[in-house]
């Protein structure tokens, strides 16, 4: 049953800023896992996708520590919306740099990969440059999805238990 702004918080508002903490620090986490030890180096849209997920994680914590401290239910239920909406931004993040890699449509100019940075002029510092990919390029698929793709799959799931521990009526107790 859906609540209004104003019905009381409960174990549900709590558990489901559990869940979204836990949940944004485990994609986020993983990014960061397969570019500092899996070696697969972000493009620019990679990069851009990680903003909402930096957004959601603190804001998830500082729900759960709303939501069990008995905040007043429009600003438990108003942090859960803020997620979602951070969540559904990086859901449309990652359609687009997915869709760029399916080559459904351009990506920007500036994602091509292949460029060198410019390092001031000094050569050898130039020819060790890091080349950034190419954002049109997935560095690798699982059962079909590139990093881009279960990232969309994520932010849509997390988007939806942000948007239903907002609208669902909280109970009482915990016991």
């Amino acid at each position: 049953m859906v609540a209004t702004f104003s019905q009381p918080v409960g174990r549900r508002q709590t558990l489901g800023s559990a869940v979204l903490l836990v949940g944004t620090l485990a994609t986020v986490g993983t990014a960061l896992l397969f570019e500092h030890i899996g070696g697969y180096l972000p493009c620019h849209l990679c990069l851009i996708e990680r903003w909402p997920y930096y957004i959601a994680a603190p804001l998830a914590l500082v729900t759960l520590v709303a939501a069990a401290g008995r905040a007043s239910a429009p600003t438990v239920r108003g942090l859960l919306v803020l997620i979602a909406l951070a969540m559904l931004v990086g859901l449309g993040l990652a359609i687009y740099h997915s869709g760029v890699e399916w080559h459904a449509w351009a990506g920007p100019s500036g994602c091509t990969g292949g460029g060198t940075a410019n390092l001031g002029g000094d050569l050898l510092s130039t020819i060790d440059a890091v080349q950034p990919p190419a954002c049109d390029e997935a560095a690798a698929r699982f059962l079909g999805l590139s990093f881009a793709g279960w990232n969309a799959v994520a932010s849509l799931v997390l988007a939806a238990v942000a948007l239903w521990s907002a609208a669902v009526r909280g109970s009482r107790s915990f016991g």
